[in-house]
């Protein structure tokens, strides 16, 4: 497998974001780490393993990122509206640098039209990223893999509001898209799936509100909850991935 690594400078951040790329043709994929988690935590947590079988019959590359969560949304006793300040910094880094560099290296590497959509996976805080940023920017991101996510804000910023944490919370925005929206369409056309369990440490009711809104937009988006054996852990997310990832790709 080929893997390489770079370090490239963020203006939107003001410093220097690490990434790794896996794979030599293919899909881009963007994948999301848990929690403060960084770019090489997609093999530090052997998540590799279970992509290398597409990886290297290049269908996807993968390209895995730092998350800045201990300066945003784990940052409890931070200025909040810092943090969401920061936070959209991020998303800024994700959507105007790093995507164009994904596109760029996708179509150097096998003609891949920058036209054609991203994916988005992760698992945990990274599943609510991954989640954010598939409807957000579905313009971007065509098919999503949100694994045991918790899809509200509250548990990190309380009560506070503000314009950017309001943009980056589908809690909040989908609960004000109307049906006529014209990214309902661009979901239909894409492949979102939210997954989880309803074991032990899962929170499976903002996943289960995410139905409830999909539903009322018409949105095509699948919400797949598994059972009440299955807990928020690793091994779980190994075999969310090897059951929807074929599907995501249409294999």
């Amino acid at each position: 497998m080929e893997i390489q690594y770079f370090k490239q400078y963020s203006s939107c951040l003001n410093r220097d974001m690490e990434c790794k790329v896996y794979g030599h043709a293919g899909k881009p994929v963007l994948f999301i780490p848990c929690q403060d988690g960084k770019f090489v935590d997609f093999e530090n947590f052997h998540m590799i393993d279970y992509w290398a079988k597409w990886i290297e019959e290049g269908r996807v590359m993968v390209f895995s990122i730092d998350t800045i969560d201990l300066e945003t949304w784990s940052d409890k006793n931070g200025d909040p509206g810092h943090r969401t300040w920061l936070h959209e910094q991020w998303i800024h880094y994700i959507v105007d640098e790093f995507v164009p560099f994904m596109r760029d290296m996708a179509a150097m590497r096998n003609g891949w039209d920058n036209h054609n959509g991203i994916m988005v996976f992760g698992c945990s805080m990274g599943a609510n990223h991954s989640a954010n940023l598939f409807l957000r920017f579905p313009y971007i991101f065509d098919s999503c893999l949100a694994m045991a996510g918790i899809y509200n804000s509250g548990m990190f910023f309380g009560d506070y509001i503000d314009d950017r944490l309001y943009e980056n919370s589908p809690e909040m925005y989908l609960a004000n898209m109307q049906p006529d929206h014209h990214y309902v369409e661009l979901y239909n056309q894409g492949r979102g799936v939210i997954c989880g369990g309803q074991g032990a440490w899962e929170e499976p009711g903002t996943a289960r509100w995410l139905k409830e809104n999909f539903d009322r937009l018409g949105a095509n988006v699948w919400v797949d909850l598994w059972g009440h054996d299955v807990n928020h852990d690793w091994p779980w997310w190994y075999k969310m991935v090897e059951y929807h990832v074929p599907k995501i790709l249409g294999i």
